[in-house]
């Protein structure tokens, strides 16, 4: 026989969960992102770090949840995925307005991006700095050599500042968010499958109380 069901099963392993780590890295990306190159009164600064922090906070908080209410974790899920849903059009809405490029998925720049699998701050800026380089030294697929915006001071203490990298690093928050996302649908996927094979928390509770009695009323002695 397997292990009797318990009443509250094992549940706020949200750390471990892909979703929670890459929306987190998609949060510290924007409040970056943000500081650099949103006006820090603006409604849309906050607004874009509200919806970053959002994801981020309600997978955590219906993982937490899901000892006790499977409904709670599925709405919250889903709050976490609309929040990130609205980011990522920030993100659009930011790139279009500015006449700035968003890239393919096959663009190189976004593949070499994908393929460093950065779970830091740190490794994409270093992604950043490293395509700026490859910039300076190169012409584009169009044989176009990179242009700096007028009056721009270059700074190699930080490839966060210029135009190009504004552009460099709101492809890579779009990048994470809809890796984020994906994961967040998927994630979706198998709870509602699960609530709707095995219930919530009150059907857990009918389960448990049936075997409890099962078992006192094989062994009358022990009650």
């Amino acid at each position: 026989m397997g292990e009797p069901e318990k009443l509250i099963p094992l549940h706020g392993g949200y750390r471990k969960l892909k979703s929670f780590q890459v929306a987190q890295l998609a949060y510290d990306v924007t409040v970056r992102f943000c500081d650099r190159y949103i006006e820090k009164r603006s409604r849309t600064h906050d607004q874009m770090v509200q919806a970053a922090r959002s994801g981020v906070q309600n997978i955590a908080e219906g993982s937490q949840a899901s000892g006790t209410s499977k409904k709670t974790e599925l709405k919250l899920t889903n709050v976490a995925r609309a929040s990130l849903e609205e980011l990522r059009l920030d993100y659009e809405d930011y790139l279009r307005q500015r006449g700035l490029a968003q890239w393919a998925p096959e663009h190189p720049a976004l593949m070499r991006f994908k393929a460093r699998r950065c779970a830091t701050l740190e490794a994409v800026r270093a992604w950043v700095a490293e395509e700026r380089n490859r910039a300076r030294t190169s012409t584009d697929s169009h044989g176009r050599t990179p242009m700096k915006p007028t009056g721009s001071v270059p700074d190699r203490e930080s490839p966060w500042q210029s135009v190009s990298s504004a552009e460099l690093v709101a492809n890579a928050a779009l990048s994470l968010l809809n890796l984020a996302c994906y994961l967040l649908d998927r994630q979706l996927a198998t709870l509602e499958e699960a609530f709707v094979e095995e219930g919530g928390f009150t059907e857990r509770l009918y389960r448990v109380r049936s075997a409890q009695r099962q078992v006192r009323d094989r062994n009358p002695g022990r009650a």
